[in-house]
């Protein structure tokens, strides 16, 4: 095979990134980031409403034009390098993200009329203000349409598609009046590569139609329209000027138009993948199989497996979707998540504590001399809400065992264990369902820099913790699209199996459960899930709050007594 590449571009929350994959290996020969001006790290707040996160779609644009070109630059210093050698580029991004767009396929801000309104811009997947709408077409679903809950876990999130739109439509219908059409930015950035000058003709995912706009091929497509009148008639209107069909990722969206190759100097007409979420091409990256759960872990987690889709399988409650196709074609994707697992961590170092990065390090180094239980602490990673398996945006964080003596890293430490018995949480509702989990992959920059969180995970799910080859699965995810889209004629692949064989890859090291720490992990696990369950509304929790704190201190009585005598031994 002749050396040929393939670009991947991952749209994230506070920026955007490119790289430069060889489509031999998986190598990357370049990249470069652009971090969005815009907002607060690239976030659009209000400060009345704290569930608000919006985000500038010129940021997105000005982000495509400079990474792209940055990695470009970057690959020329690799000898064998050369722009006519790159066969296709793709694309991943957050989702949902939805913005508006006008009847050219334009966003609205970029019109100065709308700028200044932030329900015209893009609805990062962060934006939470939609909980009342998402509750409702919950509702509604459930008594009238049950079978369009069942492929996403049998609740429609806050964080998804219609819900904000209808949101935007209660608050600004001026703005939903406005827009032609919405378009998820995974959707979006593949149709502006391809010149698409019209929302009817973007080619639009599977992996974001199916996880959070309710589509399917059993009952047509989108949520049929008597239903999305029962939620308004303008919803059951916009229907019409969205779309009839969603496609997974083994086709092209398009090809590269001659501005956008004249801009990188790149050949005209190579494929453009279709869009797909940055979970969901971080999977691919990483390398997802029958069998394989692969962590995104960022500001939030998402948690990918897939299964074939020729096999029967069950629905899964409280989960973000089964879709066919979602992942890999050919296979049923599964998707769950954490809507705080970094950002948690973040928001304690930073808002709390009010350091910086440096501190993240300090704290790791203390928070690592403790045993599991020793500070009496348990905490609920419900600081963002909770996505899995509770679907409820009006939870929120907690943590017991607080005495006078309890540190700054204790408590860093215990939000990390809580972020990992959320993680079991999810694991043992995909094993209680019949998916297999025979090994995990991790990725992102906490799988790669943080030793002690990855430590804690493998103690408290008791796997082994694998790491990901590519420190930007996936961006490499992406790139692998653009070469299964270009094809193997093309110096590209036929399929994902054949390109994941050659361009993925994990790291030798795996973070290996230590049984001791394991079953302390087990007690305290168990008194996470009491909180849980009653704090989460679980019908039929059970819990003891009158002894817990008790346990608590009890649990770590016994472990400080061991540690001490193991000392003294």
């Amino acid at each position: 095979m002749n050396r040929t590449y393939a670009i991947g571009v991952d749209y994230g929350t506070s920026s955007v990134r490119a790289v430069v994959s060889d489509c031999l290996d998986g190598r990357l020969v370049g990249t470069s980031v652009f971090a969005y001006p815009s907002g607060e790290h690239g976030v659009l707040l209000d400060p009345r409403d704290p569930h608000l996160a919006r985000q500038n779609p010129a940021d997105y644009l000005d982000g495509l034009r400079a990474s792209v070109s940055g990695a470009l630059d970057a690959a020329e210093r690799e000898p064998e390098f050369s722009r006519d050698r790159v066969v296709g580029i793709g694309a991943d991004t957050t989702g949902s993200t939805p913005l508006p767009v006008d009847a050219h396929n334009r966003p609205l801000p970029l019109d100065p009329r709308w700028r200044a309104n932030l329900a015209a811009h893009a609805w990062l997947w962060k934006d939470h203000t939609a909980a009342a709408e998402a509750a409702a077409i919950t509702s509604t679903a459930a008594r009238h349409a049950p079978h369009l809950l069942r492929p996403i876990g049998g609740t429609y999130s806050s964080e998804w598609f219609w819900a904000k739109i209808w949101r935007c439509l209660t608050v600004a219908p001026d703005v939903f009046d406005a827009a032609a059409s919405w378009v998820e930015l995974a959707d979006f950035i593949p149709s502006v590569l391809c010149g698409i000058e019209s929302p009817a003709g973007i080619a639009r995912c599977i992996c974001a139609a199916g996880h959070k706009a309710m589509y399917a091929d059993a009952w047509g497509g989108l949520p049929p329209v008597d239903f999305l009148a029962r939620l308004h008639p303008k919803l059951a209107a916009l229907r019409e000027r969205l779309y009839d069909r969603a496609y997974p990722a083994d086709r092209p969206a398009g090809r590269l138009t001659r501005e956008w190759a004249d801009a990188f100097r790149l050949p005209e007409g190579i494929a453009v993948a279709m869009g797909g979420f940055d979970a969901h091409y971080g999977a691919v990256g990483a390398g997802v199989r029958r069998g394989t759960l692969v962590k995104i872990i960022g500001t939030s987690t998402c948690d990918c497996a897939v299964w074939p889709a020729g096999d029967r399988m069950a629905d899964v409650p409280g989960i973000c979707g089964i879709v066919d196709g979602s992942i890999l074609p050919g296979c049923f994707g599964i998707e769950a998540g954490q809507s705080a697992v970094g950002d948690l961590l973040n928001w304690w170092v930073e808002a709390v504590c009010e350091g910086d990065a440096a501190l993240h390090g300090r704290l790791c180094e203390e928070a690592a001399r403790p045993q599991p239980g020793e500070s009496g602490l348990v905490a609920l990673d419900w600081n963002n809400g909770n996505r899995t398996i509770l679907v409820d945006p009006r939870l929120t964080g907690l943590i017991v065992g607080q005495t006078l003596h309890t540190t700054r890293a204790e408590i860093y430490r215990a939000l990390i264990e809580a972020t990992a018995f959320g993680a079991r949480a999810i694991v043992q509702r995909l094993q209680e369902h019949g998916v297999p989990i025979d090994r995990i992959v991790c990725c992102g920059g906490i799988a790669e820099k943080n030793p002690l969180f990855m430590q804690i995970y493998a103690d408290v799910l008791g796997y082994p913790m694998h790491i990901a080859g590519s420190s930007q699965t996936p961006a490499l995810g992406a790139a692998m699209s653009a070469a299964v889209a270009a094809g193997a004629a093309a110096g590209g692949y036929d399929g994902f199996e054949a390109a994941q064989a050659r361009m993925a890859s994990l790291e030798p090291r795996a973070y290996v459960p230590d049984p001791g720490r394991k079953a302390v992990y087990g007690e305290l696990y168990a008194i996470y899930r009491e909180l849980h369950d009653t704090f989460g509304g679980v019908a039929g929790a059970r819990a003891d709050l009158g002894t817990l704190m008790k346990r608590l201190l009890s649990l770590r009585d016994r472990v400080a007594t061991s540690g001490a005598e193991m000392a003294g031994a």
